[in-house]
């Protein structure tokens, strides 16, 4: 690096400012730009004098991973430099703080705990749906906007699916904040999604229990022990924890990969549905375990050279362990076009056995003046629909712990869809579509509008028109969706 960043100096139309941190590995600075008028910060790298290998490499990385990277999780590039005269990157100015101060003043209020959980999974998943693993998550790389949107920072140990792996081709040593990477970063592998859930579940571990699940280790041999050593069970330490959160940590933490979410969408929908969640003996535990289990997991694990390979790509990745989200006609008119819908569902598990499924069901709220949540016969609409989609789904021979259900209550059936699958991040929507009106011709229906909006695979399912009567009354009925 033959320039070295100070206040004052002009390079590429940058001016640096003032110097906003000093760390180990890079300075940072505020930047301005004649032609920007966004507030930025600007990264340097710290090179020492002689061979600094990590640090250029890692930094290499960063410039290569940053630019491709897009919307609110991720901070926006405007500028990189290379190494002939100064490296550096350009980003816009977060204004919120890291999550660090946070996590110190630990443990947090368990409500407080389940929100900041789920915006931090939501953040890893958008991450990884553009290919990135990030390989370096901790309380120090999530800033906070004002929104609270949570940002991902620091890529420098990262992997792009779709670029070389450098850090992978000079180094062999494992790279990490040790108390929170995963089992199989320890024993070399870079590729594994499920590397970031382990590290969701470390911090929200130490979100509940104000502690680290496995210490601060210092060392890699330090770090070894948790391939057989189990953390403390989070309601051990604190006994208001409910057993579906700990449920949730402790699958999160699992050593081997395959027995973790395969997701952080997974983890997310667990943190946004904690009631359904379920419970294993996982939940229940109120000690690590005893010499003998451990005993064994070592003698298991003190030879392992690697777990079982992740799908080639991010993509087949998440593609392996999609969340379906299936919108269900209750009503009776309804009942062969549920029955197709079930079927179909059922051939798609087939081919997705670790998919997630949330039937969902929407009661109309249209009529002005009338408690749209009682029939006129005194039920709860919310509850007889909730039995109704339940004994539905029994005909999909699902495990239940792969099974969410939902009512939701919407004046529109397509908002309520459409609103329910972005905030679950959902893989793919499978819906039915009623026979065709005159009200649905010109009025347009649901299925076509959620096929138009979603950000995600629609899948639409009908019934052969000579076998529904085409009733424009079971168009507009109030309390239904059509699914």
């Amino acid at each position: 690096m033959r320039t070295r960043p100070r206040a004052g100096l002009q390079i590429d139309g940058f001016t640096l400012g003032e110097q906003l941190h000093k760390g180990g590995f890079a300075t940072i600075w505020e930047v301005t730009h004649p032609l920007h008028r966004t507030p930025m910060v600007m990264k340097v790298p710290t090179i020492l004098d002689g061979y600094d290998g990590p640090t250029i490499v890692g930094f290499e990385v960063e410039q290569m991973i940053m630019p491709r990277l897009t919307g609110p999780h991720v901070p926006r590039v405007m500028g990189t430099g290379d190494f002939a005269v100064m490296p550096y990157i350009v980003t816009e100015r977060i204004p919120g703080e890291s999550l660090l101060a946070r996590f110190r003043s630990g443990p947090l209020p368990l409500t407080e705990v389940m929100d900041l959980a789920a915006r931090m999974a939501l953040a890893v998943h958008e991450l990884h749906r553009q290919h990135v693993i990030h390989l370096d998550l901790k309380p120090d790389n999530f800033l906070e906007r004002p929104d609270g949107t949570l940002v991902i920072i620091d890529y420098g140990l990262s992997r792009h699916d779709q670029l070389p792996d450098l850090l992978a081709e000079e180094f062999t040593i494992p790279m990490g904040t040790f108390p929170y990477i995963a089992p199989e970063q320890y024993l070399r592998r870079r590729d594994d999604l499920r590397s970031d859930v382990f590290a969701l579940g470390a911090m929200v571990y130490e979100l509940v229990t104000g502690k680290m699940p496995f210490g601060q280790p210092e060392t890699l041999r330090g770090v070894r022990k948790r391939l057989w050593r189990d953390p403390e069970p989070p309601r051990a330490l604190r006994p208001e924890v409910s057993p579906a959160l700990q449920e949730i940590i402790l699958r999160a933490l699992e050593v081997d990969p395959a027995r973790r979410y395969q997701s952080a969408a997974q983890l997310l929908f667990d943190l946004q549905n904690p009631d359904q969640v379920k419970l294993t003996a996982r939940a229940q535990k109120q000690a690590r375990d005893g010499f003998g289990p451990v005993f064994r997991r070592w003698r298991r694990m003190r030879g392992l050279r690697q777990f079982a390979s992740p799908p080639p790509t991010m993509s087949a990745q998440i593609d392996q362990a999609p969340i379906i989200l299936v919108a269900v006609d209750l009503s009776p008119e309804m009942e062969e076009l549920a029955e197709r819908l079930r079927l179909s569902a059922a051939r798609m598990l087939v081919l997705e056995p670790d998919a997630r499924v949330a039937c969902v069901n929407v009661i109309k709220t249209a009529r002005i003046g009338i408690d749209q949540t009682v029939d006129e016969f005194g039920t709860n609409l919310h509850v007889a629909r909730l039995v109704a989609l339940r004994d539905w789904a029994r005909g999909l021979d699902l495990d239940e712990g792969r099974l969410t259900f939902a009512i939701l209550e919407n004046p529109d059936p397509g908002t309520a869809i459409l609103d329910y699958a972005r905030t679950t991040q959902v893989d793919h929507i499978l819906m039915g579509a009623r026979g065709h009106s005159t009200t649905r011709r010109y009025l347009g229906s649901v299925s076509s509008r959620v096929v138009a909006e979603a950000t995600c695979d629609v899948t639409v399912v009908r019934v052969k028109p000579a076998d529904l009567a085409e009733e424009a009354e079971a168009d507009v009925a109030p309390e239904t969706a059509p699914a």
